[in-house]
């Protein structure tokens, strides 16, 4: 499966990283600025290409979107033809000062990107997974679970074997606009790292008692 990862920061690097460690993975990763991509692409290696955000969306299976939520829109409006594209919004939609929600409750970051991308099937998962914790190896023996949401069964499908291939346990959780819940999970969880002390190691999980 070839994967497009757009985006090079911390989060967008992780998983370049990840899934081209992976096995039966091969990773483009995308960029508005070609050159920051393909210095990325070079610093990793293992096959991984790098170039401009169409480019990488033209030839992949799945596109994973590592960019905030308000650069989505921006990132994807000319990104041609994405029709029959899965996007896996990884996004937690919240102020620049990471305290709070920018939406939330009667929508949610990926039913927005759905409607602005129709002819896309946008997937939720991810956004509870800080960066530091994207690679196996820096889970050792804990293993984290992915919130997967989405309305269409056969993508959702395809994005938790992926999180699977990550040794991530991925948990179906619902249609697509349960994002509206996941969403401040996801904020919650950036409370907990951030602002009460646990630091960007933690992630939340359900566990059946």
């Amino acid at each position: 499966m070839k994967i497009a990862v757009i985006g090079t920061g911390n989060m967008g690097a992780g998983f370049v990283r990840a899934f081209a460690a992976a096995e039966g993975t091969e990773v483009v990763v995308g960029h508005r600025d070609p050159a920051k991509a393909a210095a990325l692409a070079a610093e990793i290696g293992n096959g991984v290409e790098g170039g401009g955000i169409t480019a990488a969306i033209k030839h992949a299976d799945v596109v994973l979107l590592a960019l905030p939520y308000e650069a989505v829109a921006p990132a994807l409006g000319s990104a041609g033809d994405l029709a029959s594209k899965i996007l896996i919004d990884i996004s937690n939609p919240i102020t620049a000062d990471y305290k709070e929600l920018l939406l939330g409750h009667t929508t949610s970051a990926a039913e927005e990107i759905q409607k602005a991308f129709p002819a896309a099937t946008v997937v939720k998962a991810f956004n509870t997974i800080f960066a530091g914790l994207i690679g196996p190896e820096a889970r050792a023996d804990k293993t984290l679970q992915v919130f997967v949401a989405g309305d269409d069964e056969a993508a959702t499908a395809k994005v938790r074997a992926l999180a699977e291939k990550l040794s991530f346990e991925a948990i179906n959780a619902g249609p697509l606009s349960n994002s509206r819940f996941l969403e401040p999970i996801g904020e919650m969880n950036i409370q907990f790292g951030f602002f009460l002390g646990m630091g960007p190691t933690v992630a939340p999980s359900w566990v059946r008692v």
